[in-house]
């Protein structure tokens, strides 16, 4: 056992044995970790600096060779990146399509970038044009299962930086708060433009309110509109507005109609006054002869505006932890990433465990992790991601 080599080999082995014990090493620190000793009676610290690892246990310090539980640490790093790497997927940047936008042909090759810009150029080799592709062909490389935990905890109310705390210790991942963010803007629109391409099947009557949301960039409020299905809780369309005029309000009802839901035969509002004329400008003509808005709706009246407001509650419960947006485009961003959650992933007790899109007649089958079942049908779906 005196010959180097015995001795390395033997304190590789005693080091897979702590870890074959169920016993792992501990990140505490950059490049610090934290290791059971192999008796069981106390513990070590184990530190790597640019890729010199030393260790506080006897054999390191009196010998200055690695010893078993700087490979424990060497073995379990190399462990976790080998199933980080199996499972990390490249997922394509998904275009409106690959053809020429001239000629249609798809025999098209890359043509050098747009000078300043850096924008991709391509060549048709059937009309020899060339043009710039609205999306560049480019790849992004990301472990799912990390991806669809950043998202989840964020729609749950948790802030960036304790996600990014989060991925740390349990993925061993570490990443930034401007790319956690950047990760949800992204996939939440893959997933958003798939889902508005859906048919759910929802009542005849909207329930719509608005409440206010903290604009931190000039310190004031703006107004977030909400339509939702009285029966199915469906949330049918958000959106963020500064002021609460006739035009603004408008623009709530002009996006819900532009969705697949059915036309509404009720619309119950409060008393803003700003309802009564956008809902008779925008259900007034021939096309919705049905169409009765109900005014002035109380918590004790029937019908009631209770489903939106307990919407409004849930709301309220995540979008706290932002503590304000930067503005009009960030607030609005958050609030469909929301939309998606609420109706596609987070399960209503009202309906026994069902999100309002399985009750709205929609089964996609996302599984466990609807968020990552729902990311690949998205994908496969080839929706647009501009």
């Amino acid at each position: 056992m005196r010959n180097g080599k015995i001795n390395f080999e033997g304190r590789k082995i005693r080091g897979y044995a702590i870890l074959s014990k169920g016993d792992e090493p501990e990140h505490i620190g950059k490049g610090v970790y934290r290791i059971p000793s192999q008796s069981g009676n106390g513990v070590y610290l184990v530190t790597s600096r640019y890729g010199k690892y030393e260790c506080m246990c006897l054999d390191y310090t009196t010998r200055k060779i690695e010893c078993k539980h700087i490979h424990a640490v060497k073995f379990w790093l190399e462990l976790k990146r080998k199933i980080y790497k199996r499972e990390t997927v490249e997922i394509p940047e998904l275009k409106d399509n690959n053809n020429c936008i001239y000629c249609e042909s798809e025999n098209i090759v890359k043509f050098g970038k747009i000078k300043g810009s850096g924008k991709q150029r391509f060549q048709c080799k059937s009309c020899k044009k060339t043009f710039v592709s609205e999306n560049d062909f480019r790849k992004f490389k990301g472990n799912p299962k990390v991806i669809t935990a950043v998202i989840d905890l964020y729609f749950k109310g948790v802030s960036l930086r304790k996600i990014q705390d989060h991925t740390k210790q349990f993925y061993n991942v570490e990443i930034t708060h401007v790319t956690i963010y950047n990760w949800i803007k992204q996939f939440t629109k893959i997933m958003n433009a798939y889902v508005s391409t859906l048919d759910p099947q929802v009542s005849g009557m909207w329930n719509t309110d608005e409440q206010m949301v903290k604009i931190k960039k000039k310190d004031q409020w703006a107004y977030c509109w909400n339509i939702i299905d009285n029966e199915t809780r469906f949330l049918i369309a958000n959106n963020i507005t500064q002021e609460r005029s006739t035009g603004e309000t408008r623009q709530i009802f002009k996006k819900a109609k532009e969705t697949k839901v059915r036309q509404p035969d009720i619309i119950v509002t409060d008393g803003l006054q700003s309802y009564k004329r956008a809902i008779r400008k925008e259900f007034s003509s021939w096309q919705y002869p049905k169409t009765r808005h109900i005014h002035s709706a109380g918590i004790a009246k029937n019908p009631n505006n209770n489903k939106v407001e307990r919407f409004h509650n849930t709301f309220r419960e995540r979008d706290k932890t932002v503590r304000g947006f930067q503005n009009n485009n960030t607030a609005q961003e958050w609030a469909d990433g929301f939309r998606l959650y609420y109706n596609w992933i987070k399960p209503h007790s009202t309906f026994n465990g069902l999100t309002p899109s399985e009750v709205a007649g929609i089964r996609l089958n996302l599984k466990e992790n609807r968020w990552l079942g729902l990311l690949k049908l998205s994908l496969e779906k080839k929706t647009t991601w501009d």
